[in-house]
């Protein structure tokens, strides 16, 4: 076996933590743990388990890739977020709507009601309407010093058009404020400024947990003795840099789904299918098309926030291993023993009635003490069973586009929770290593180059901003580390923006290659 070539594998959830060692497409080994609460003796605990079963000593794994869902944790509970400022740059426009508008006042009450509008910003075109004003910058600064902001975020109009307006923001508060990080709206989201800016918020508010999390991640994969080049998982199932994820979170929050998506496609051999991935906690129900996780075409909403981030298009809902069932109300969830499941549920010892006892009477699951659920009224726990089976048809109901029976991949440690017959799903698949889907589709990620931007087709040709769209997508994808061999356009979007001005048109690409495994350095990876 060539050295260096072994790729680990992980997934951080808010229940488990898995991984795979994989040498080419074959996988080696796998291990579930537990997530621990510090997430990094998780990642220890699972990995040094994962080269103990194997014998793989730790100087042959190459590159390693994690995906975690902790940011969009955090976000959605309102936890380890800043006070977080919103500067934008568009007066004497661009104020018809506020920053911050619309948002949830819960969330408000964590990070604060910080929002600045100041002289600035683009035309559709490019040209700028209105110029920074230094002063302006300099008197948002030093009340940004006075409230102590742990975090600000910077947006101008077209943005995507005029990148150096957000970057002279940017240098000034990092030179007025040199601790707090600053995010760009350019630098997360396409067109559309409130949309761009919301996403450029959540990202600030997440960043300096991020930067624990990742110095956590490194520290973590620096104890196992390993020498390898670390990247995280991002939305749509591609590889960024662990500088990138440090400084752009909200790339990686839908990370956790594509992941088991990607997993549940490559283990099952189906390129079109719809997957339901059991966690401790939740449910996730995609759908795999042409081999890749679909995306939602429809604006995504994080937590209650709008924005224009492309994400997969998934649906969760509060069933998982850990959820807790009443047997009397015959209720189920929405809470979760989550990652305390092995403390509290009664096969494990516990007093907490879950929905792994529950599949445990039922026969379904060889789980822990089987007796300790034996005295379970089996009418009642057949109801359970067929609830469970109720939550996860209707929810493979809202994902289907058609009303034709389609094959379902089933994946995920808590998969057993379901039967092998569903209502809308021509068979059910439940591949080997199923447990470890999510590990195995960060194992195999791919890289990704992105373009969205307006083109003026009456000065270049529609076939010219096409082919000059394509060669800069393919070009990102390479600079982030793509075999340039493989890289290949799998999406091409041309959106007629008339309104604005004749032969203006909006377009979309993503390129898509594999990792060249045999670059070592972590290269700079954009998204």
């Amino acid at each position: 076996m060539p050295t260096r070539t072994i790729r680990l594998g992980i997934d951080v959830g808010g229940t488990n933590t898995d991984a795979v060692l994989m040498h080419g497409r074959d996988i080696l080994g796998t291990n579930k743990s537990f997530t621990t609460s510090d997430v990094t003796s998780g990642v220890i605990e699972s990995v040094e388990r994962l080269l103990g079963d194997t014998g793989i000593p730790a100087r042959a794994v190459g590159h390693v890739m994690i995906g975690t869902t902790q940011f969009i944790n955090a976000f959605v509970q309102r936890r380890d977020l800043v006070q977080t400022a919103i500067v934008r740059a568009s007066l004497p426009r661009g104020d018809g709507v506020p920053p911050l508008t619309a948002w949830p006042e819960d969330l408000l009450a964590v990070i604060g009601h910080h929002a600045f509008e100041i002289h600035g910003g683009a035309n559709y075109d490019g040209s700028t309407y209105a110029d920074l004003d230094e002063r302006e910058l300099a008197e948002v600064a030093e009340t940004l010093r006075q409230r102590e902001i742990g975090a600000v975020a910077v947006s101008t109009t077209y943005a995507p058009l005029r990148p150096d307006i957000e970057e002279r923001m940017a240098a000034f508060f990092r030179a007025a404020l040199p601790s707090v990080p600053v995010t760009l709206s350019g630098a997360v989201g396409g067109l559309g400024l409130v949309d761009r800016e919301n996403a450029a918020v959540i990202n600030a508010s997440l960043a300096p947990l991020a930067q624990r999390v990742v110095k956590g991640l490194e520290d973590a994969i620096s104890a196992l003795g390993l020498d390898a080049t670390l990247f995280i998982s991002q939305n749509d199932g591609t590889l960024i840099s662990t500088e990138e994820a440090a400084r752009h979170p909200v790339f990686t929050c839908a990370a956790g789904p594509t992941n088991s998506i990607r997993g549940a496609a490559f283990l099952s051999g189906l390129d079109d299918a719809v997957v339901i991935d059991v966690g401790g906690t939740t449910t996730d129900v995609g759908s795999v098309t042409h081999g890749f996780p679909k995306e939602t075409a429809l604006p995504n909403f994080i937590g209650g926030v709008r924005t224009n981030m492309r994400m997969p298009d998934v649906l969760s809902v509060p069933l998982g291993g850990g959820t807790l069932v009443d047997l009397e109300q015959m209720s189920l969830g929405p809470a979760s023993v989550g990652h305390r499941l092995k403390q509290e549920a009664l096969v494990f010892g516990g007093q907490t009635l879950t929905a792994t006892d529950v599949a445990v009477a039922a026969g379904v699951a060889d789980l822990g003490d089987v007796a300790s659920v034996s005295y379970l009224p089996s009418e009642a726990v057949a109801k359970a069973m067929a609830s469970m089976a109720s939550i996860a048809e209707g929810a493979v109901d809202r994902i289907k586009t058609s009303a034709v029976p389609v094959p379902a991949i089933l994946v995920g440690g808590g998969h057993i929770l379901l039967p092998d017959q569903l209502p809308g799903v021509d068979r059910i698949v439940r591949p080997r290593h199923a447990e470890v889907a999510n590990a195995v589709g960060a194992a195999i990620a791919t890289v990704s180059g992105r373009v969205d931007k307006l083109y003026d087709t009456a000065m270049i040709g529609r076939d010219g901003a096409v082919e000059a769209a394509r060669q800069e997508a393919i070009a990102t994808a390479v600079a982030a580390g793509a075999h340039p061999e493989t890289v290949e356009i799998i999406e091409l979007i041309e959106l007629p923006m008339t309104h604005i001005r004749a032969g203006t048109t909006q377009i979309k690409v993503r390129a898509v290659g594999e990792l060249d495994l045999a670059v070592d350095s972590s290269p700079a990876i954009t998204a």
